[in-house]
């Protein structure tokens, strides 16, 4: 039995999360619609030459729609559009309709549908509570404060922690598909004997939130709404994401949206590695 946990946080408006949950799930299926099309994805670039198909637009729709009808007044930031003003209220959401977008139009499954609850603190943003969800094989992750880290799948449902592993066994790392470079492999090298798994959009946070790896170290180009949603589920299940000096990575929503390169860990033992990394 599911129970309808309340996202609480000082000055933060009482949000319900299985109703965020129920917007993941239906932007899912309107990506879902398309992905299925036997006619092939149409694809425009975007301002900064990243794609866009009618299946992120369709996500974005259904999200925006979902979204305001929980509160009008609680402002979005998405990857394809921003409703209200962020820098006015204490919270907003958060969100990539469709992250993995060219993982999409490969038709490879590995995208994801990004929705996160942020607070405002100091002039930074915080993820507070946050969904992602899998459309291609129907899996959720979810999580944040005041509400416990969670998997549902068709295969079976669950809390879930991460679980990070030790000598002599392999560290357990996870990274792009699409983006590997000199850093990724001055990384990984330092960790000693490691397994790779290649994965794509938000997905390689969630595998480390629900303990199926133990590292995603990102040296590549990321936006806030890249990881934000994970970021929260991974924090929930006892995880930590963390910036280039090895601190508690946070948002600036507004006039710069790119994030610095971040760590996703299970465990703190790996952060001198990862600050080495960046020298």
């Amino acid at each position: 039995m599911r129970m309808n946990c309340r996202i609480t946080e000082p000055g933060v408006r009482m949000i319900d999360h299985e109703a965020v949950v129920t917007i993941a799930l239906r932007a899912g299926e309107a990506i879902m619609k398309v992905y299925n099309k036997s006619s092939p994805v149409k694809v425009t670039k975007k301002d900064d030459d990243s794609p866009l198909t009618e299946a992120d637009l369709a996500a974005h729709e259904v999200i925006i729609a979902g979204l305001k009808n929980i509160d009008n007044n609680i402002p979005i930031v998405s990857e394809e559009g921003r409703i209200g003003d962020p820098t006015s209220s204490p919270s907003c959401w958060l969100v990539d309709p469709l992250d993995g977008t060219k993982e999409f139009i490969k038709r490879n499954g590995m995208f994801t549908v990004n929705i996160a609850m942020m607070a405002h603190r100091e002039g930074r943003w915080e993820p507070i509570f946050g969904v992602v969800h899998a459309p291609v094989t129907n899996t959720t992750w979810l999580g944040g404060i005041g509400v416990p880290a969670e998997r549902r799948a068709p295969s079976g449902s669950g809390p879930m922690l991460v679980r990070p592993s030790s000598p002599p066994a392999p560290v357990r790392l996870v990274a792009s598909g699409s983006h590997r470079g000199e850093r990724d492999e001055i990384f990984a090298a330092s960790l000693g004997k490691y397994d790779l798994l290649r994965l794509g959009s938000s997905l390689k946070a969630c595998v480390v939130a629900e303990g199926s790896a133990d590292l995603y170290p990102r040296f590549g180009p990321t936006s806030c709404w890249d990881i934000a949603a994970a970021h929260a589920v991974v924090v929930a299940a006892g995880g930590k994401v963390l910036g280039p000096e090895g601190k508690k990575l946070d948002y600036d929503l507004v006039d710069e949206i790119l994030n610095p390169y971040f760590l996703v860990t299970s465990d703190e033992k790996w952060i001198t590695e990862w600050v080495l990394a960046q020298k």
